[in-house]
């Protein structure tokens, strides 16, 4: 006997397995898009509006870590007052988050 026929005799195929399957990778992407991708591009359109929105004397945070005050805006980039005199130029799309929120929510240092 030829090892192939043995092997082909011994698996049977699989039957009404198809729908199943079909149901499990539909709730897969269901889930998926629930908890990953829907999450993600509403914090996206939200960091979207809050740069839109931004405006001159706002206390900003930069993807850097840099804390700043915004001297100029302009359609793509941001002059961001730091110290002082001391003025930087970054991508829009470089600025995270408002930094007020982030130093009202510090303990006061003594």
């Amino acid at each position: 006997m030829d090892i192939l026929t043995f092997i082909l005799q011994a698996a049977p195929a699989q039957q009404g397995g198809g729908a199943s399957m079909w149901i499990m990778l539909i709730l897969i992407f269901v889930v998926m898009w629930l908890f990953m991708i829907r999450p993600q591009r509403k914090q996206q359109k939200e960091l979207e509006k809050f740069r839109s929105e931004l405006k001159k004397g706002d206390k900003v945070i930069t993807a850097g870590g840099i804390y700043g005050t915004i001297a100029e805006i302009q359609d793509t980039t941001v002059l961001i007052k730091v110290d002082g005199e001391v003025k930087i130029r970054v991508d829009k799309t470089s600025i995270m988050r408002d930094s007020t929120d982030v130093q009202q929510s510090q303990p006061a240092q003594k």
